[in-house]
Parts: C-alpha cells; structure tokens; sequence
C-alpha cells in the first residue's frame, strides 16, 4: 500500500508474539503475516487468517481418484478382459465391486495426497528456482517474526506496544 511503513516485531519466545498478537488486535491493528520456526497452534485464529479452502481441495481430489479407479478396474476387469476367477462371472461391475476396493481406495489417497501437495506447492510459490519471501533468515531456526504494516501515524504506537509485548528487535521499513 502506498504511503505505509513495514515494520518487523521480532521475538524469542512464541508465547509473547501470540500475546503481542492479541494486543494488537484488539487494539484494531492488522497484523499482515507471522514467520516462525515451526507451526504456532492457533495463530491463524489470532491474526486474522481467514479458513484455508485445501480440504475442499482434498476432497475434489480423492473424488476424482475414486472415479479413475472404478472406470479403471471396470474397464480392466469387465469390459476388456473379463475373466471368470474362482467361479465370479465378470459380466457386471455390480457383481464383483468388493474385490475392487482395495484398488479404489488406494487410487483415491494417492490422488488426494499428491493434488494437495501439489497445489499447497503452487498456491505458497514453493516452486524449483522461486525464492521463498521471507523478511529475515533467522525466523527458519530460533526467531519470530510480526510483521506489520501501517500507517505513519501509528508507528510511534505500535512500536511502543511491541516492546511491551516483549519484542526483542524491531525494525522499521
């Protein structure tokens, strides 16, 4: 946004950024993004973030795996090659189903695993030869990083508010 200031509230300790957090959310202040070590529990809830959508993505996924599988052992047992094993005729697809579910579901969590991996790796940019956006390397081992953007007005405000949330380093953009 034009005419804003970045700022970057780096802590020690998850507890006090959760807290910070809070404080400037209930202060009517948007916290942009949080960078961290490893996953804080609750954190979305706490900044803001809306609802990912990746399980409706899931469930599109495993749908379609479904479908592939049951086109793919009918095609395979009953329309190409039907073959009477131990007295099951394979005239119908109806007839035979529970010897397919295996195969179906097999199809269903390979399909689902790797869509949503594929598109958790296409929606963040985690892409061959793409850097990851990330404002200081050393939230990937022991810091954690509010970063926040505001107002000029407000700067002297929030920065007063991080130190007494107990932000160890804070850096204005």
């Amino acid at each position: 946004m034009a005419g804003t200031k970045t700022i970057h509230g780096i802590y020690d300790d998850e507890e006090c950024l959760v807290e910070g957090a809070k404080q400037l959310r209930s202060s009517h202040f948007k916290v942009k993004d949080v960078f961290s070590p490893f996953p804080i529990h609750g954190i979305d809830d706490v900044i803001g973030l809306p609802r990912t959508r990746i399980a409706i993505t899931a469930f599109i996924y495993g749908v379609t795996g479904t479908s592939l599988a049951i086109l793919m052992t009918w095609y395979m047992m009953v329309n190409d090659w039907p073959t009477d094993i131990g007295g099951k005729p394979s005239f119908w697809y109806y007839m035979n189903w529970p010897a397919f579910i295996p195969v179906t579901f097999e199809l269903t969590v390979f399909c689902a695993g790797h869509g949503m991996a594929i598109t958790f790796l296409l929606r963040s940019w985690l892409l061959p030869g793409v850097m990851p956006k990330n404002p200081d390397p050393r939230t990937t081992d022991d810091k954690f990083l509010m970063l926040l953007e505001v107002k000029p007005e407000d700067e002297t405000k929030i920065v007063s508010m991080l130190r007494q949330s107990g932000a160890t380093e804070i850096n204005v953009i």
